[in-house]
């Protein structure tokens, strides 16, 4: 089978690999039919990884596919089913996981595609426990966007920043993959989303997700903007995941007792917080990671219904890989990009 390995820094081959075996008990095969592409396989194609590792490794992070085997003890899935595919193996026993916690698993450093092989190749065994079933009638494609893009953004709207009906979030790069999927899953929420973006073109393409108010911030200071809006009062939500370069807007652009959620800093590590601010306006600092496998189950449930769709930039085969590492790290994209096998 095909594999796409990550054999040195920028340095991705296409290779053939043994077909895994059987699965074991507690194990499925699948058949992966589509991987997203996120700002980690960029990280990893880059060589910036967190932990230790051996190369080579097959990239992929976030994917779905098709059930084609089933291990004895199986019960809940079969043969034929899409799943979606959480990012990471996960341990199954500790207190996190048995709590429905996953992404505080003991096991965490574990991640498809940067501490492990990932999902970048044709078929693959993993833990009948973290495919999770896609429902009757969504497609492969768009379940592949339900672990990272999708999942991460439930995760951090609803689970920690609380966003309710008729707040206000200010979605920071609201063109990215995550972004696109805020816009959507805040605005399905009955909240009045502003969100920022590069140009024109995708401040049309942005509007036409649900989102209220566009700031392009090339041309104008969002903070500023934002508090026009707002009537000076500043958003009940900030979305953050760009870090350095928009931090301290994010921070100005939040009312008093506002929260802001983070999951991600693509322009850097380190950023200044104006603690004034963060203590005399009694606001909420958020850093969340991941998702949890019901938020996985609640986007694709949403997406089943049509309340949600994962927006789509280019759909691209395994040969292209690395011309669509370079956009996304280039941010020359609207939504995700999707490799297909």
């Amino acid at each position: 089978m095909r594999a796409a390995e990550l054999r040195g820094q920028r340095h991705v081959v296409l290779s053939t690999h043994d077909v895994p075996p059987p699965p074991a008990p507690d194990e499925v095969t699948v058949r992966i039919r589509a991987v997203a592409l996120n700002h980690i396989d960029v990280w990893s194609w880059r060589g910036m990884a967190f932990a230790k590792r051996e190369l080579p490794i097959v990239l992929g992070a976030e994917a779905a596919g098709e059930v084609i085997a089933v291990g004895d003890a199986v019960e809940t899935l079969f043969r034929g089913d899409v799943v979606a595919l959480y990012g990471a193996e996960t341990c199954g026993h500790c207190a996190a996981c048995l709590e429905g916690r996953d992404n505080f698993c003991e096991a965490q450093a574990n991640m498809y595609g940067f501490h492990r092989d990932g999902f970048l190749q044709e078929r693959v065994n993993v833990p009948a426990r973290i495919a999770v079933k896609a429902p009757r009638g969504l497609d492969a494609t768009s379940a592949a966007c339900a672990p990272i893009t999708f999942g991460t953004v439930e995760h951090m709207l609803f689970d920690n920043a609380q966003l309710k009906a008729g707040e206000s979030i200010l979605i920071q790069a609201g063109g990215s993959g995550i972004g696109t999927a805020a816009i959507q899953l805040a605005k399905a929420a009955g909240a009045t989303v502003i969100t920022t973006v590069g140009s024109e073109e995708k401040a049309k393409r942005a509007r036409a997700l649900g989102a209220d108010h566009v700031i392009n911030y090339r041309e104008e200071r969002f903070e500023g903007r934002v508090r026009k809006i707002t009537g000076r009062r500043g958003v009940d939500v900030v979305f953050e995941h760009v870090g350095p370069a928009t931090w301290e807007g994010s921070i100005m652009s939040l009312k008093r007792g506002g929260r802001l959620v983070t999951c991600g800093s693509t322009t850097g590590v380190a950023a200044s917080t104006n603690l004034y601010l963060l203590f005399q306006q009694q606001l909420r600092l958020i850093g969340s990671f991941g998702c949890r496998m019901s938020n996985m189950q609640s986007v694709m449930e949403k997406m089943a219904k049509g309340l949600v769709t994962p927006t789509i930039d280019t759909v691209i085969g395994l040969d292209e890989l690395e011309k669509g590492l370079a956009r996304l790290e280039e941010r020359n994209v609207f939504g995700k990009i999707l490799v297909t096998l």
